[in-house]
């Protein structure tokens, strides 16, 4: 099996989504042997891939199709001369990436916007990261942390320009692409040129 994560971390369904929420540096692809207990198997070969702080699931998951095939080449070729070797995993290691549910796409201003910035990479390309603006459900295509807030969680504290800045639970959020539900991906000048915001306005949590 080629499994998309460094085992034994992120068993199960979800390995990258889970990785890139979580904030994760590093990724990787394992070949691994099928067991009855789930992406339990002894590992065969393992590759890293880094993960950058703005890349999102989809960039990853790229890169790991690509690192994977590779390396399952790899795997065959040493099978096929008998030089294969297996490293069992440290099962007391594991964790465990659950399935991705639409219940995790409205964001929660009370958490750090790093966290926040985390989850709109890590929840594409479905459900992703939403919020309301003004009884409008919008998606969250693209993010960045800033460091000073000044508000209290979901604030808006600038709605302007280029900028559509909230404020989270530590440090703030700044919104680089938005989709109004139903509409296209735009940058944040022209969804703020179709909608008003103002600054001040509290979005729920």
């Amino acid at each position: 099996n080629v499994h998309a994560s460094l085992l034994p971390a992120w068993r199960g369904a979800a390995p990258i989504h889970r990785a890139v929420i979580a904030g994760e540096r590093v990724t990787g692809v394992t070949i691994m042997r099928v067991v009855q207990e789930l992406d339990a198997g002894a590992m065969m070969a393992r590759v890293e891939v880094p993960i950058a702080p703005e890349a999102t699931s989809v960039e990853i998951e790229a890169q790991l199709a690509e690192k994977g095939a590779a390396l399952l080449l790899e795997v065959v070729e040493q099978l096929a001369a008998g030089t294969a070797t297996d490293t069992p995993q440290d099962h007391g290691l594991a964790t465990y990436a659950a399935k991705i549910t639409k219940a995790e796409s409205p964001i929660d201003w009370t958490l750090p916007a790093s966290r926040i910035h985390n989850l709109v990479r890590g929840l594409q390309p479905w459900p992703l990261a939403s919020t309301t603006i003004n009884g409008l459900r919008c998606l969250i295509h693209a993010t960045r942390v800033e460091e000073d807030s000044g508000g209290e969680p979901g604030t808006v504290l600038r709605a302007e320009g280029d900028v559509l800045l909230v404020a989270a639970g530590a440090g703030a959020l700044r919104i680089l692409e938005i989709q109004a539900e139903g509409r296209r991906p735009v940058t944040t000048r022209e969804f703020l040129s179709g909608h008003r915001v103002s600054a001040g306005v509290r979005l729920p949590s």
